[in-house]
């Protein structure tokens, strides 16, 4: 019998990278199902795609009234992120997970898939951020781009009134290919200068490496129309 086809078009590359420690593995077997998020309130923000978790972290310490969300498929990030929120003392043996995680970093939970499988049609946030997707910068490639029109509406639809939607890449080309996108969608630009950050915390290690060689970050900022 043929296998059923995935309708979901492959927007991120390999989910496994280096091994991990064995802290991280612990912290993944033991804490991760904790922290898979259940549903949203109005106050709820969700990052697309968040790397090691810089800007995860930086939300939860500067929101703790707020319910963050990471979404990222990519193991060793999620890792990364775990082995932030935790205590630094962890020991394997320890049998229960309540006091690990630090309590600045309790507001935090992890979708460890594809954010569109989360993306029910009762969740929504009052901010959504997509900072350094994958450009895809390869012709034949374009298709497996994140920040399509069609994907930009379905977020679109899951805002709350006033909400707004954060994307930042260092990519120029697919900066301007986003633009585009953008034109197709019911969503609006609310910046003005594309290459001013619109709040702190922005500055990922993606931010830094610069892969591409661009002048700087460029940032839109968008809303409903």
């Amino acid at each position: 019998m043929e296998k059923a086809k995935n309708s979901l078009i492959r927007t991120f590359g390999r989910v496994h990278g280096k091994k991990l420690s064995a802290r991280q593995q612990w912290l993944v077997s033991n804490l991760l199902s904790g922290l898979l998020p259940t549903d949203t309130s109005d106050n709820a923000i969700l990052e697309i795609g968040f790397g090691a978790g810089e800007h995860i972290l930086h939300l939860a310490e500067n929101s703790a009234a707020l319910q963050i969300i990471g979404a990222e498929p990519f193991i060793n990030g999620i890792a990364s992120l775990l082995s932030a929120m935790t205590q630094q003392s962890l020991e394997l043996k320890v049998e229960s997970s309540g006091n690990i995680i630090k309590p600045e970093y309790r507001n935090i939970r992890i979708w460890p898939d594809d954010v569109r499988k989360f993306l029910t049609p009762n969740v929504t946030f009052s901010k959504i951020y997509i900072l350094h997707p994958d450009p895809w910068p390869k012709a034949r490639h374009e298709k497996r781009r994140l920040l399509s029109a069609e994907f930009l509406n379905q977020l679109a639809g899951h805002l709350t009134p006033g909400g707004q939607i954060v994307i930042g890449t260092d990519h120029t080309d697919y900066f301007n290919w986003v633009l585009e996108q953008v034109a197709k969608t019911n969503l609006k630009i609310l910046n003005r200068d594309f290459f001013i950050p619109p709040e702190s915390g922005l500055d990922t290690r993606y931010h830094a490496k610069n892969k591409f060689g661009s002048e700087r970050p460029m940032y839109l900022v968008l809303g409903s129309k």
